[in-house]
């Protein structure tokens, strides 16, 4: 097996693992442990908290002491059993602590994902941004299949899809062990304090136009969980009309919502395109605009004549996610120096998937609760008050982000150090 089709597998199992139940969660919490908003808000947070810290952390370890790979397997391997633990779960607070446990270290593995795709292909000659992005498609196919399995199974409201992503975290911890060694760089100084544990990937915060790179990543990373945590219940939430209960976006909502997923699939392929010819300020405003679309587009649609607003929704999820998050690693990896690549990936996650994540989390689900009124809530201004987040952010952007595109040379990392 060729290098890429080692790292399309591993892309395919990373997110595999997530989409068995991060779809579902939110769901099965609302209608198996009877869950607030608020603690489903709170419960997809973790993903955020953990991320606080957790890829910085794994980050350094790889940039300093152990491979990255096999850091990769280890968390894998971590995650496994605290799956299994949570198809044990069977109550709301109990599974915050679990889930919290899993995405500790699971988190990290998204970053390191990158890392070890990244190091690999430049070892063995490759461009990263032109090659990376057709690999990393294979992770939103991963990740689309385990949708579709937990769909088709009838398991999105048991607690078989954390057996089903435990499997997989096993497999993929097996194979990470297996992968070309990526050895941490080495260091021709003793390391300071600040160095050691990854504090020198705050360098880039030195350049203005990074930090405000940094805070509307945050700002975008709020968005990212809500249609996940409250995508499902929403749509189940049909079901209690009579005009939509036995529709398709009803029945099957975890495959409806899995267009999202088939979106970024081809919006993924667009980014090199994207990125070279109109560089990351454009692409990141088109990303924001996108999720005024998601959101809004949720706030009108139904699953009987609405379900193309719905679809069409999902179909503007691909632009939304890739736009944003895989344009956002690839300028990440562009601006930082070799030496504290893995720690820079950490903190764009740490940013992102974390500060901006957990605060999404908790307010939503507090949005939610707000607009619940004996157990009816009222979607249509949740999604309205989500949209309205994103409008301004679209708005405020392209007045405080000073960055000029210089095309072709634009985002091409510096492959010869």
């Amino acid at each position: 097996m060729n290098i890429k089709s080692r790292l399309i597998a591993m892309n395919f199992l990373e997110f595999f693992i997530w989409g068995s139940w991060l779809i579902s969660l939110g769901g099965y919490m609302f209608s198996v442990l009877h869950a607030t908003g608020a603690q489903i808000g709170l419960t997809y947070g973790t993903m955020g908290l953990a991320s606080l810290f957790m890829p910085a952390l794994m980050g350094v370890i790889a940039d300093r002491w152990i491979n990255a790979e096999k850091v990769l397997g280890f968390c894998h391997l971590v995650g496994a059993g605290l799956l299994f633990w949570a198809s044990k779960v069977q109550d709301p607070s109990m599974m915050y602590w679990v889930i919290l446990f899993n995405s500790m270290f699971f988190m990290p593995t998204i970053a390191l994902n990158n890392t070890v795709s990244y190091i690999t292909l430049e070892k063995n000659g490759f461009d990263i941004v032109k090659t990376f992005p057709p690999i990393r498609v294979w992770g939103t196919i991963g990740f689309i299949v385990a949708v579709w399995v937990v769909d088709l199974f009838g398991w999105t409201l048991t607690s078989s899809q954390f057996i089903v992503s435990a499997s997989a975290s096993v497999l993929l911890a097996i194979y990470s062990f297996s992968m070309p060694a990526c050895i941490p760089a080495k260091r021709d100084k003793k390391l300071s304090w600040s160095e050691s544990f990854g504090l020198d990937a705050l360098v880039l915060f030195k350049r203005k136009k990074m930090v405000i790179f940094f805070l509307f990543a945050m700002l975008l990373g709020a968005a990212l969980q809500i249609t996940n945590a409250f995508g499902k219940p929403f749509l189940d939430d049909f079901g209690s009309i009579a005009a939509y209960k036995d529709s398709f976006g009803v029945k099957h909502s975890n495959i409806l919502i899995s267009i999202s997923q088939i979106s970024e699939t081809l919006f993924i392929l667009a980014i090199p395109f994207f990125l070279k010819r109109f560089g990351i300020k454009t692409v990141m405003l088109i990303s924001i605009i996108a999720w005024v679309f998601r959101f809004g587009l949720f706030g009108i649609g139904n699953p009987g004549d609405g379900l193309w607003l719905l679809v069409l929704s999902m179909i503007i999820y691909g632009m939304a996610f890739d736009f944003f998050n895989i344009s956002g690693s690839l300028f990440v990896e562009r601006e930082a120096e070799p030496k504290i690549r893995a720690s820079a990936q950490g903190l764009f996650m740490v940013l992102t998937n974390g500060v901006g994540a957990y605060l999404g989390g908790w307010i939503s689900g507090l949005v939610v609760d707000y607009f619940t009124v004996d157990g009816i809530r009222n979607w249509q201004n949740i999604w309205f008050t989500f949209a309205a987040y994103a409008l301004v952010l679209a708005i405020v952007f392209p007045f405080v982000f000073k960055y000029k595109h210089q095309r072709e040379k634009d985002i091409v990392p510096n492959l010869v150090h």
